[in-house]
């Protein structure tokens, strides 16, 4: 049966209460770990882990874990800290203090200074993301920098001015040279960690020095009343699942221009407007096939489609199985469970 990424985040946000985000501190040297939780008043429903690394003076790597639909970002840093954040899985996006919004799904990347987003409204289309936040204070870098910086001789003012002297914030699609320095980062043995963290980040500086804003297509930044208005529409499709619009009756309804919908609605939610519909009603369609006794076409008039034909087929498309498989893979793995426990 397929793997659920929610369960996965599930399991990394275990220990943290809703409404709290939870900071774990590797400082360096020798220096015991710290962890600090925050309530999040405006967010009930928000589970953040980050687990933040310090490498070098001014050089720190994070991994972020957030399991919410959205939550609400205050803080204070100085105009020196660079920020760099990588996407593994899920989507993020940032409704930024200059009115734009910017969205990452899996494998892209975006870089900022962190005093341009002190008061932004974090959205997780998806309900989670998982991803790295390389943070680099130009002023101490520049100060002390690692050695092998310092051969290579990088000038970290430069990179304020390639990427964000113009613009607030500088974002790139996945590509497979930004895959090929974060892949591992995600999946290192306990002992190799620091080391291998301290090389990959000090490449992803000498990456982003020999690269030019032109070499690569930005993403597309919307402001951030066009988002919330496609946010509007996916929640009309999500909470009627039985009624179907086309993107005309939409466009009319909401006031947007159609090409406006279909493409803000691919960037915030990662895939076209039907297609991801189509995701969402059959995995909406599991979820009943698990939860509930309910027969297959009753599942599937709930879910918006108007034979169980039909039905069957968008499931094994997007499942890979058909739904009588997949209900009994599930009751079969509950009884094994069940005599399991007793076993014991």
């Amino acid at each position: 049966m397929e793997k659920n990424p929610c369960s996965n985040m599930e399991d990394m946000v275990r220990e943290v209460s809703c409404g709290t985000m939870l900071h774990v501190l590797h400082p360096m040297g020798q220096e015991s770990l710290q962890k600090h939780s925050t309530p999040l008043a405006d967010s009930p429903k928000a589970r953040l882990k980050i687990e933040e690394y310090a490498l070098y003076p001014g050089l720190h790597i994070s991994f972020h874990y957030y399991q919410a639909p959205g939550f609400y970002f205050h803080h204070h840093h100085p105009e020196s800290l660079m920020s760099i954040n990588h996407c593994c899985q899920g989507r993020i996006g940032w409704n930024m203090e200059n009115g734009l919004s910017l969205y990452l799904g899996q494998g892209d990347l975006s870089l900022h200074f962190k005093d341009n987003c002190g008061e932004s409204q974090v959205t997780l289309p998806l309900g989670f993301y998982q991803g790295i936040s390389v943070s680099v204070d130009l002023n101490i870098l520049k100060k002390n920098p690692p050695e092998l910086l310092k051969e290579a001789g990088l000038d970290t003012e430069m990179l304020r001015q390639k990427f964000c002297s113009t613009e607030k914030i500088a974002a790139f699609p996945a590509s497979p040279r930004i895959e090929h320095i974060f892949s591992q980062l995600y999946d290192l043995p306990e002992h190799m960690k620091v080391p291998y963290m301290k090389l990959k980040c000090q490449e992803l500086l000498l990456f982003l020095s020999m690269i030019s804003p032109e070499e690569t297509r930005p993403l597309d930044k919307y402001y951030s009343g066009q988002v919330e208005i496609v946010k509007e529409v996916h929640r009309l499709l999500t909470e009627n699942l039985e009624k179907r619009y086309t993107i005309q009756q939409l466009s009319r309804k909401y006031h947007i221009n159609t090409s406006a919908l279909k493409n803000i609605f691919k960037s915030v939610y990662g895939l076209p407007l039907a297609s991801y519909m189509k995701e969402y009603r059959i995995r909406q369609g599991a979820r009943l096939l698990l939860e509930t006794s309910e027969s297959i076409s009753r599942i599937a008039a709930l879910v918006g489609y108007e034979s169980q034909s039909k039905f069957t087929t968008a499931f094994k498309s997007i499942m890979g199985v058909l739904p009588t498989d997949y209900r009994k893979q599930y009751l079969q793995s509950e009884t094994l469970l069940q005599a399991t426990k007793h076993k014991v």
